[in-house]
């Protein structure tokens, strides 16, 4: 079964996100959406919190999982017999980060394998972080991320 891995923190997720775990679905049999903590951003919502979001939005995909994880995200990889690291690219400077980290990994598990999945260009220019922004000023952020994680974002900057 060819199944892959696509790490983040998805803080919150996005419709970006969602776009790259439906092109990751048509590719590999199963796609396991991996809730990391990145310890260079502060996150708004806790790991569970995430975590439960996500499962809420692709509850309809049959062949997509949600899970957490610590660590490397090399080990989390073969804890779940994945071959791939499933990662979406937006612009030129996602692909330089990627490609960094794409690097890193193999350096630490060259039996793994990342493959580079194009965002749609509609989110070429999504960002948890700035939806997070124009969101606590009070912006409409409805058409950047999925119902279900837009109401909880709108809770979040209310309290």
């Amino acid at each position: 079964m060819s199944v892959a891995v696509y790490p983040g923190s998805f803080d919150p997720i996005t419709n970006g996100h969602v776009d790259v775990i439906k092109r990751g679905a048509k590719v590999f049999e199963k796609v396991v959406i991996a809730v990391g903590d990145n310890p260079a951003k502060k996150a708004l919502f806790t790991k569970d919190e995430r975590v439960e979001m996500i499962r809420e939005v692709v509850r309809s995909l049959r062949t997509v999982e949600v899970d957490a994880f610590d660590g490397l995200v090399v080990d989390y990889v073969r804890r779940q017999k994945a071959q791939v690291i499933l990662r979406g690219i937006r612009t030129i400077s996602d692909f330089e980060y990627e490609y960094q980290m794409a690097l890193t990994n193999r350096t630490f598990a060259g039996d793994i394998e990342t493959v580079f999945v194009m965002a749609h260009e509609e989110y070429s220019f999504v960002s948890s972080r700035f939806i997070k922004e124009a969101a606590s000023m009070g912006g409409d952020v409805s058409s950047f991320l999925p119902r279900e994680v837009e109401k909880r974002l709108k809770a979040k900057f209310k309290k």
